[in-house]
């Protein structure tokens, strides 16, 4: 069964043609919509429920990664699909995603630099940011994808799990967080060009979030830096915590 996580705060507008579209696109298989209402004062949890969803509710707005992690940890299914209230990636570019799981990737994400990849509306202003803050991810943590911050990202579902129990980062750069966790837990990530439209009314301040952003990356690079993997987020090769290979 496949678990599709939607992060929302104040999506009141949007949201119920996101769940249409995802109700038509997956009519006739087994799927769970969990979406966590992140201290929103519209009605998105009410249209969350009376589309069926499962709704995970924050009393106050924690952020982006908070809400991502309650969604992922309260998912069920595999594998576990994160996509955001906009649907800024269309879902019929789901299949995209699934065929690199069938590759053999833990984790494919959706990519609005690599190859095949196509932005639709999106400001030059909008576009420059994007790549800006890639490069300094790339720079800081090491990381070498073109493209960490699209919403549009699917994972096995225990590796999803997994990785998001670990994630401290409850800002906009909860991605760059899990994607250093799986490189320390030697997961295989396929970053996948996907079609992405710039929907209006985002959330993200490019000035205010991008500097938050950047003091985020910083300070995972320090809490990596200089220790190993068991040290960083206290697992052990023992018990039920999961463990590649």
């Amino acid at each position: 069964m496949l678990s599709i996580v939607i992060p929302a705060y104040n999506e009141e507008g949007r949201l119920a043609g996101t769940l249409k579209a995802l109700r038509v696109y997956f009519s006739g298989q087994r799927y769970e919509i969990v979406v966590v209402d992140d201290g929103s004062y519209d009605r998105t949890a009410q249209i969350a429920r009376s589309f069926g969803c499962r709704v995970v509710q924050h009393s106050c707005n924690l952020g982006k990664g908070a809400a991502v992690k309650s969604g992922v940890m309260a998912s069920t299914g595999d594998p576990v699909l994160l996509t955001d209230a906009d649907l800024a990636a269309p879902i019929s570019e789901f299949p995209k995603l699934e065929a690199a799981l069938a590759r053999g990737a833990d984790i494919a994400i959706g990519s609005r630099e690599a190859t095949g990849a196509k932005v639709c509306r999106a400001s030059f202003r909008r576009k420059l940011a994007g790549k800006v803050f890639n490069l300094m991810v790339r720079s800081i943590t090491g990381l070498p994808y073109r493209d960490t911050q699209c919403g549009f990202k699917l994972f096995r579902g225990h590796v999803a799990r997994a990785l998001f129990s670990h994630a401290k980062c409850s800002g906009y750069c909860f991605d760059v967080e899990v994607l250093v966790l799986a490189r320390e837990m030697g997961l295989k990530v396929e970053e996948v060009g996907v079609e992405w439209y710039d929907m209006p009314g985002s959330k993200v301040r490019m000035l205010r979030d991008g500097w938050r952003m950047f003091v985020e990356a910083v300070k995972i690079r320090r809490s990596f830096a200089g220790a190993s993997l068991l040290e960083t987020i206290g697992t052990s090769v023992q018990g039920d915590t999961f463990w590649p290979g």
